[in-house]
């Protein structure tokens, strides 16, 4: 337990690594697919995420760190100056309001598919394996999910330095920090995961060498931002992108304590059970965590109010993230506590119009 967790609140401040937090509510990471086809972020972005700018941290969406990290519609990129420019807009928005804001940095590996792929290649991945069960919404439709292509060995050192020249140019449009997303599935995680990584190279086999590409992607961003301004998104116990490994327990333990070295600003872990769980053994907690790692720790996935306090109470998380409850309750903080019902969540067919319908047009509560 930290000391700024002794007679906390989910309203009360918080000092990440420097950085103020007004409470400890905050924004989690909700693809929302409004960029456009050049995937880059404009007005209506910025006014979605200002609405929003009452928690106490905002972290954005996951933003493609390269033309191969796409795999999603309409998302936003962190590969071009022109995305980087554009981003200023929705970082002043959110400034303006006196909230901090990290960008999440993505890439999609197996999750994707060759229609977002440069000359329609495969995705790439750690090992040929490819998501079972399932399909990916497409430019051309819905596809099922391909076999990848495993990266190179000469290839991961370019992956890597795709992420720090994100992080740079997230820093040059202004965001407070980074978010690493090494979870639900994606890149990093299929390199985590005794599931997916079935490499013989440096960077599989051991729990050590399949760590050893997400080390090098903090290590590289270091070279950009300071710990305290880096994050790192984990998803223990998801099966989100047909992920879950029988070692779970081992990897990840091993992971946040190797994390742990660097006092990064905080761990994000997906910890709650909303989204599904692999069935592995018991379901990871938050105090696992806690003994291993020393900085700030983010709970997610489907919290409520409630169970937010009791996790900030007990010690076991100094910050919770909301996904879908923020959707619809712009003003999530303000209901929180005034004590005020949320609106329901509407027709999730809607969250992803590409316009503002069901992005922007969710009402702040009205007194009577």
């Amino acid at each position: 337990m930290t000391a700024q967790t002794l007679s906390a609140t989910l309203l009360s401040p918080f000092d990440l690594g420097g950085l103020t937090l007004k409470n400890r509510v905050l924004m989690a990471p909700l693809t929302r697919a409004r960029a456009g086809e050049e995937r880059v972020p404009n007005a209506l972005m910025a006014e979605y995420y200002a609405q929003r700018a009452t928690v106490g941290l905002i972290i954005s969406e996951a933003t493609a760190i390269s033309k191969q990290a796409n795999g999603w519609l309409n998302t936003p990129g962190i590969y071009s100056e022109e995305q980087a420019q554009a981003w200023k807009q929705v970082v002043n928005a959110v400034h303006a309001k006196g909230t901090p804001f990290f960008l999440q940095l993505w890439h999609t590996g197996r999750a994707s598919h060759s229609s977002f792929q440069e000359n329609n290649q495969l995705p790439v991945s750690a090992s040929a394996l490819k998501i079972e069960g399932d399909y990916i919404h497409t430019a051309i439709g819905k596809q099922p999910y391909e076999i990848p292509r495993p990266l190179e060995t000469t290839e991961i050192p370019l992956v890597v330095e795709d992420y720090r020249q994100a992080a740079e140019r997230a820093k040059d449009a202004g965001f407070d920090g980074v978010e690493i997303h090494a979870a639900n599935g994606y890149l990093i995680d299929q390199f985590l995961q005794s599931k997916t990584n079935h490499r013989t190279d440096e960077y599989g086999g051991s729990i050590e060498n399949r760590y050893r590409f997400l080390k090098e992607i903090v290590e590289a961003i270091l070279t950009i931002f300071p710990a305290n301004r880096i994050g790192v998104r984990l998803a223990p116990n998801g099966v989100y992108n047909d992920m879950g490994s029988k070692d779970f327990r081992e990897t990840f333990l091993y992971v946040a304590k190797q994390l742990n070295v660097y006092g990064l600003a905080y761990l994000h872990l997906m910890d709650g059970l909303a989204f599904g769980f692999h069935n592995f053994g018991e379901p990871m907690v938050l105090a696992e965590f806690r003994e291993v790692f020393t900085g700030a720790l983010i709970a997610n996935c489907g919290y409520t109010q409630e169970t937010a306090e009791s996790a900030i109470k007990d010690g076991n998380a100094d910050l919770v993230a909301f996904g879908r409850p923020l959707i619809s309750n712009p003003d999530l903080v303000e209901r929180f506590a005034n004590g005020w019902p949320l609106n329901p969540p509407g027709d999730q067919s809607i969250w992803y119009s590409f316009d503002k319908e069901g992005y922007t047009d969710f009402p702040s509560y009205q007194q009577s």
